[in-house]
């Protein structure tokens, strides 16, 4: 039976390039002002959270679009 591959033989593949970890801690990465910016400009707007199940992706849009459009009172 012949070797699958020849211990000489060198093989250079290259696939892309390794980028350093971001640091959890920086601000410069973070999206938390953005996503609380976006919050406020929609008038702070949540769904309820949980598990919801619905019978069809037009009875889940149909709530999306109530609960959205409620009163925030």
């Amino acid at each position: 039976m012949r070797p699958f591959s020849d211990a000489e033989e060198k093989i250079d593949r290259i696939v892309g390039k390794r980028t350093k970890t971001p640091d959890g801690l920086s601000t410069a990465t973070s999206h938390k002002a953005e996503s609380i910016a976006w919050r406020r400009s929609f008038g702070g707007a949540r769904v309820p959270r949980g598990v919801h199940r619905f019978t069809s992706h037009d009875e889940a849009d149909q709530w999306l679009w109530r609960m959205i459009a409620r009163p925030t009172n």
